[in-house]
This record gives structure tokens, sequence and C-alpha cells, in this order.
């Protein structure tokens, strides 16, 4: 196991801000330990980055990231489901934050387009989140890369809706597969990196976010299996972020309303309002368009979720250092909290 996480914390710690720490064949100019204890007694001093150090047999350079008035400024984020949809909203908010953003994604291909337009602050990894040993396999990854991390947002989802009476099991299971479990997947990997990471860096408050949905707070007409697993979600925040705290972790929920411009609405092959449409969960609908003013009109703000109105809820949860286990509505009015 790299010691890189232990290194990222110690800077953390001493530095109060951001860094990578990415592995190197220069030449080191400081020599530091590799144990968590003395690397918890370390004093840097006033070092200057970047800076080539070495601990144990391993070779890094620790390079600083932009500081800027919001905490946001030059984090290292994680995104799954980061190549299309909400996810590559996201990630476009954070580069252009400052953040350096791991754009993770099934279609790894998708995912290294995103980076490429994007600019070189990103990574693109390709990742099942259902499944375990590729989960553990992009954590090991961000360690080796950057060291380390500060925001994890898990975007990742799938909606595959239908009528209890009709929905075959397999849609039902895959809905809770990436909704549901890949979330724990994600949280006991790369919160692992977090949590390690933390053993230098004791005062450096990291986030975990699930992107979650309204539907994670009312049901959902012939949509279960997908407000199911939202349900269940908040469960694992709540659940979650009792636990993490002691690691530095705060987990929250951003519950945000629908998305219409984005391909899990609009696909016109597999998008919600065609399978909404031929499901007949909008009575009346003959056509897409009619499913969509039928959404828009129950919004009080009369339109659907956008990119930026996720990301003001990210910058909030991440500046607000007193908030853990909630979960967010941005959804226009549609849904409020009791």
């Amino acid at each position: 196991m790299t010691v890189a996480p232990l290194v990222r914390g110690l800077f953390l710690s001493e530095l109060a801000c951001p860094v990578i720490v990415r592995p190197t064949d220069a030449p080191a100019t400081l020599s530091l330990p590799d144990t968590v204890e003395e690397l918890r007694e370390y004093t840097l001093g006033n070092v200057e980055l970047p800076v080539v150090v070495s601990a144990g047999e391993e070779t890094f350079e620790v390079i600083p990231m932009p500081v800027g008035e919001r905490a946001i400024t030059g984090r290292v984020a994680l995104v799954t489901g980061g190549a299309q949809g909400f996810g590559a909203e996201i990630a476009k908010g954070l580069i252009d934050q400052g953040c350096f953003v791991y754009i993770a994604d099934l279609n790894g291909e998708g995912a290294k387009a995103k980076c490429a337009e994007l600019g070189p602050n990103t990574h693109p990894i390709t990742v099942n989140v259902g499944d375990e040993d590729s989960v553990a396999a992009m954590a090991d990854e961000i360690a080796r890369v950057t060291g380390g991390l500060d925001l994890v947002v898990s975007n990742a989802g799938i909606v595959r809706a239908g009528s209890v009476l009709e929905q075959n099991l397999s849609d039902f299971k895959l809905s809770t597969d990436i909704n549901y479990v890949a979330f724990f997947l994600v949280t006991k990997h790369v919160g692992a990196l977090l949590a390690r990471q933390h053993l230098t860096a004791p005062n450096w408050l990291t986030d975990i976010i699930q992107i979650n949905s309204k539907s994670g707070l009312v049901g959902s007409n012939k949509n279960a299996a997908y407000a199911g697993s939202k349900f269940g979600g908040i469960g694992l925040v709540q659940s979650f972020a009792l636990e993490m705290v002691e690691h530095g972790v705060k987990v929250n929920a951003i519950c945000p309303g629908n998305f219409y411009d984005g391909p899990l609405w609009s696909d016109p092959e597999k998008g919600l309002f065609v399978q909404y449409l031929n499901s007949g969960k909008v009575p009346g609908a003959t056509t897409v368009a009619d499913v969509k003013e039928f959404y828009e009109s129950k919004v009080p703000m009369r339109r659907g979720a956008t990119g930026i109105d996720v990301l003001r809820a990210i910058y909030y949860i991440v500046e607000q250092a007193y908030e853990t286990g909630q979960a967010v509505p941005v959804t226009g009015g549609q849904v409020m909290m009791n």
C-alpha cells in the first residue's frame, strides 16, 4: 500500500490547503518518515512547493493547488458517472473552481473525451460502480495519481421505470445495484482512502456527497425501483455520516429535481420521457412533449433542475463545516422538507 495518502495528509495538516502528491523519479530534497506515528509528529517548517520528498522507498512530487475565497477551490474531487448529464455538469463546475477532477464512468471512452474537453486538471477512470473489484481499483488509482482526495461526488445512477405489476426483476435489481449498492461500495473503498489520509490530517475535513433525487424524499408512481433505491440511499447517508465523522468525513445527499435536458430524461430511445410515455405513467399523454409539459407543471418555478443548481448545493455542503447526514432538496419548490 502506498504511503502517499499519509504524505498528503501531512501537507494538508501543515499547510491547510489542498495539494497533489504524485510519484516521481526526480531526486528528493526532503526526506520524510513513513509511519503514521512519525508523520503526525513531523513538522515541515518553511517548505516551499513544489517539492520532491521521499518517504520510505517511495518518492513524490508535492504540488500546490490554487487557493481562493471558497473552500471548494483547489480541492481534489471524484465524480462518478461524470462523462455525461449531471455528472459532466458537476465536473465542469468543479474545474471552473480550480479543482482537480477524476471523471469516473462505465463509459471509459466518454470519460476520456470529457477529460480532453475540460483540460489537464482531470483524470479519467473506467469504473463499474456496481462491482467491488472495480471500485477498489479506482480507489487505488486515486491514491497513486494524487495521493488522496477531498471530495467524492457519488453521482452515477440509473432509472428503470415501470409498474410494480409488470416490471422485470432484473430491471429492479439493476436500479438497486447502481443507485444503492454502488454508493456503499464507493463509500467503503474511497472512504477508506479518506480515512487513511485523515490519520495524518486530523483537522482537515473531507466530503462524500451522494447525488440522490427528489424521489428519495417522496414516492414515485410506477417508478418504485428508482424511488426505493433513492430512499435507501438517504438511509445510507445518515448511517455513514454517523460512522465517518470520526475520520473527518462529512456525508450528505443532494436531492435534485428533474434534469430534463440531460440524457436520463431526453434520450430519444431510453430516456425517462419515452419510458414514462410507454408505461402510461402520465394519463392522457400521447407525445414526449405532453410528458415534459406535465412534469414542468408540477414545479413551482416552472423548470427542471440544472447543473448550476446542484453545484451551488455542493459548494454549500463543502463550505459548511457543521453539517453532516443531511439531504438537501434542490427541487424548485416541488418537494419541501417537513
